[in-house]
């Protein structure tokens, strides 16, 4: 039973309400800016500050996923989803990192949404658990950003 059903339901969590006002703001920032290119460069500007403002093991796996996202898939455009660094193609978000500082879970997450082109048989991953980005993770990074815009 859920906790709706149970009537014990008591709403959003702090965090989920702060990644929401988040996404509200990074909303309205962007309907704010003029050019495209304009857009582009601040929306990397504001993912590269959200990386720096997290917390040491967070923004270290952070930044490398940022490298290795952005060099494997140049057609992504960095951009800030919920408050976390994404990765968008046409606007339209494909990969993001979580860190474990977000929700306050044990280890940070890289996603991929619907948009992905991770399709395998009827049944596949679209969020990993990271612990560490090792020169093995960013490998697997590099060739699952690939195929998800392939």
């Amino acid at each position: 039973m859920s906790d709706v059903d149970s009537g014990t339901y008591e709403g959003f969590t702090a965090e989920e309400r702060a990644a929401m006002k988040e996404h509200a703001q990074e909303q309205k920032a962007a309907a704010r800016r003029s050019s495209r290119a304009d857009k582009a460069a601040q929306a990397e500007r504001d993912v590269l500050a959200k990386i720096a403002e997290m917390q040491d093991s967070d923004r270290i796996m952070a930044e490398r996923v940022h490298a290795v996202v952005t060099a494997a898939a140049p057609a992504l455009a960095p951009k800030l989803w919920y408050g976390m660094p994404s990765y968008a193609l046409d606007g339209k978000v494909v990969c993001f990192f979580q860190s474990a500082g977000k929700f306050k879970t044990r280890y940070a997450t890289l996603g991929f949404s619907d948009q992905a082109k991770l399709d395998e048989g009827t049944m596949w991953a679209s969020a990993f658990a990271l612990t560490e980005v090792t020169a093995e993770v960013e490998e697997r990074i590099s060739a699952l950003v690939k195929q998800a815009v392939s």
